[in-house]
């Protein structure tokens, strides 16, 4: 049971995300914790986890949930329910509609649903800074995470502004790892 369930789960993710990992991740994160598969907290971990490994997001977190929770058999339907959906989609948007992104009106859409995919990442962003700035399940604040949050984040800004370019992702990464490992090791 627990196979059909992390493959129809993953399915359905796959199927009905729309703008990579980031959109996916609310998706991920209502399936996950409804089918107690992990708690918030854990999903938070899950995400910064997934993040830091080499291999796209959603792949990642189908991987080690569907592990987690079934062993082998679990993580390669999860994988696959995550991948299939959108396999599909390119397959048959490669093959019948070649020029329909060109299409005026397709630019249209896709320029429509972009500030929605923004919205989405800014609340998925948002809600993982509360779970990560507050300790479950008495929601106290954890000082020393906002502190390492804030740091990193005016790192970011800051790098940014001076350098008129995007802070590297992996030397965020490895900072974040780096502080996470000494107030927390």
């Amino acid at each position: 049971m627990i196979y059909l369930e992390l493959l129809i789960s993953f399915l359905k993710i796959g199927l009905f995300s729309f703008g990579g990992a980031y959109g996916a991740i609310p998706l991920i994160q209502d399936a996950v914790v409804a089918n107690q598969w992990a708690d918030e907290e854990m999903f938070a971990n899950l995400v910064a986890l997934s993040e830091s490994t080499p291999g796209p997001i959603m792949v990642n977190m189908a991987t080690y949930i569907g592990s987690r929770q079934a062993g082998f058999w679990g993580a390669l339907l999860a994988t696959t329910g995550v991948v299939l959906p959108s396999f599909a989609i390119l397959l048959v948007v490669t093959i019948i509609f070649q020029n329909i992104l060109k299409h005026k009106n397709m630019q249209a859409i896709l320029k429509g649903i972009k500030p929605c995919l923004m919205g989405v990442i800014l609340a998925t962003g948002v809600s993982m800074a509360i779970t990560l700035c507050t300790t479950q399940p008495s929601f106290s604040i954890d000082m020393t995470s906002c502190a390492i949050f804030s740091f990193l984040l005016m790192t970011v800004i800051l790098y940014s502004a001076i350098r008129k370019r995007e802070f590297p992702p992996i030397a965020l990464i490895v900072l974040a790892a780096t502080f996470g490992c000494f107030f927390y090791g």
